[in-house]
């Protein structure tokens, strides 16, 4: 479908996601399915509190598009009848595949995945929080590290039947305090890759340029400018950083 169509036909809600924190639904554009979260059901949060979540995932798409690696399915803003929100491309995922993972304590496959820490889980049993080792989603680390993401859960991994990997859910975002809360810490301390440090360059080229121009209209200047400087020290450093600050380095829940 057209994106003038995308964003001028009628959005009809279809159904409610009742696991997300803010409203959510279901909806369709023709034929067409997203998801529809109107800016009139974020709940406000002590360090995001005003109210402009569905801005953050319109600028966590644009991000994702210089990156040039797929990573936030089409996102856009637009009127619905909720009022305005932040619209999603649906993405269905595969059942059979899990890119986060608890597993029981000495129970991590030998190759394929990385570990992140050991805990309990709530009937006492030594689990180990574990994540596949795989480009897609290196790649969805490293974005998670630029756009400072405070949300990054399992279930906002979406892992796709041809190997690819989704990620959703980036209202908390961008913020420009230190915020990142992760469960793909498993690279710790590990250099990034060529890709890796040539998608940096793009974002940070890009920001004296169109991306920035967009991101103002969604941002504050103080969290663009953040934003580059994340850019700067990680393409400086050049590694995947360690957790930092006072703050929790992974969210709850896990997933």
């Amino acid at each position: 479908m057209p994106d003038a169509d995308l964003a001028e036909e009628e959005l009809e809600i279809t159904g409610r996601i009742t696991t997300a924190s803010n409203a959510t639904f279901l909806a369709r554009i023709g034929s067409v399915s997203v998801v529809y979260k109107p800016i009139a059901g974020e709940r406000p949060l002590w360090d995001f509190p005003d109210g402009d979540l569905a801005c953050r995932e319109v600028a966590a798409y644009l991000v994702s598009q210089v990156f040039g690696w797929n990573i936030v399915p089409r996102t856009w803003l637009r009127e619905g009848p909720l009022g305005a929100g932040m619209v999603q491309l649906w993405q269905d995922v595969d059942p059979e595949q899990d890119a986060v993972d608890l597993v029981p304590a000495g129970a991590v496959p030998a190759e394929g995945w990385r570990h992140v820490f050991n805990g309990m889980d709530n009937q006492d049993r030594s689990v180990t929080l574990i994540h596949e080792d795989s480009p897609a989603l290196r790649r969805m680390a490293v974005f998670d590290i630029v756009v400072n993401n405070a949300d990054r859960k399992g279930a906002h991994v979406l892992a796709m039947a041809d190997g690819h990997r989704h990620g959703v859910d980036h209202g908390l975002t961008f913020h420009n305090e230190h915020k990142l809360r992760t469960v793909l810490w498993g690279w710790l301390g590990d250099e990034l890759t060529a890709d890796e440090l040539d998608g940096i360059d793009r974002v940070r080229a890009q920001l004296d340029g169109e991306l920035g121009a967009a991101l103002a209209e969604l941002l504050t200047s103080r969290e663009i400018t953040a934003l580059a400087d994340r850019c700067d020290r990680l393409r400086r450093n050049g590694r995947f950083p360690a957790p930092h600050g006072h703050m929790p380095a992974v969210p709850w829940p896990l997933f």
